[in-house]
């Protein structure tokens, strides 16, 4: 038999869940497709930093009670260990303020516990493809949060500077502050202060307000090589 030949672009899967069934579920329908592949699974939110950190997958699973009961914000510190990786959180009933926090913390989708399975495969495809994966009754409230906003605080983008506009444009399709880095050959450090002068200017407070802000003014921004991705859309699961 001649070898099977792997996908180009494999998602490698990294599933935390306290459910070993519900774990063993997933890497069973994962491991029907081609191009997606199971490569980890954790227990516990420490598990889950210590596998992050070894295998550095490109989408991590994780459910929100495994979140919970993490200290020290759990999403952001395994977005340092594994800056690669993409999060959706799996959880059991949805709720519009905690979608919305998740997101703010750096989750690209939220799915229900209870979701079809095929809904599994297309999230996963779809955030690795730029998108934000939302239950269908949420999407309404996450593309209002910049309303939220005092209105009179929000300011045209035209005193944004090209390099301000430049590291918008990673926003949009999921960069974090590291990976923004790396491609300007500029700190960490210099990122985040780029990020304070882009706030202060447009009237927003954090990341999720900015990239809603950039859609919802359609914002003129730089384009980047088509291999980063594409400006993230809300999708309705």
């Amino acid at each position: 038999m001649p070898p099977t030949r792997q996908p180009k672009n494999r998602v490698n899967i990294l599933i935390a869940d306290t459910e070993a069934v519900f774990r063993f579920g997933l890497m069973k329908l994962f491991g029907l497709e081609d191009d997606l592949r199971v490569v980890a699974q954790a227990e516990n939110g420490e598990r889950l930093l210590s596998l992050a950190k070894t295998f550095h997958p490109n989408m991590i699973l994780v459910q929100a009670e495994i979140l919970r009961a993490g200290a020290d914000n759990l999403l952001s510190r395994v977005g340092q260990i594994s800056p690669q990786s993409k999060f959706v959180v799996v959880v059991t009933s949805s709720s519009e303020d905690e979608s919305v926090h998740y997101v703010k913390g750096g989750a690209s989708g939220i799915i229900l516990k209870s979701a079809e399975p095929a809904l599994f495969v297309k999230c996963v495809r779809r955030v690795m493809d730029g998108e934000l994966w939302l239950p269908k009754r949420h999407v309404a409230r996450m593309a209002k949060t910049l309303e939220e906003v005092d209105l009179s605080a929000r300011r045209p983008a035209d005193t944004m500077t090209p390099r301000e506009k430049l590291i918008v444009s990673y926003l949009m399709v999921g960069c974090r502050n590291r990976e923004i880095a790396h491609a300007l050959s500029i700190s960490e450090q210099t990122v985040k202060n780029h990020l304070r002068a882009i706030y202060d200017k447009v009237g927003v407070s954090d990341r999720l307000e900015l990239v809603l802000y950039a859609i919802d003014g359609r914002l003129d921004l730089p384009p980047l090589a088509a291999s980063v991705g594409k400006p993230p859309k809300f999708t309705a699961a």
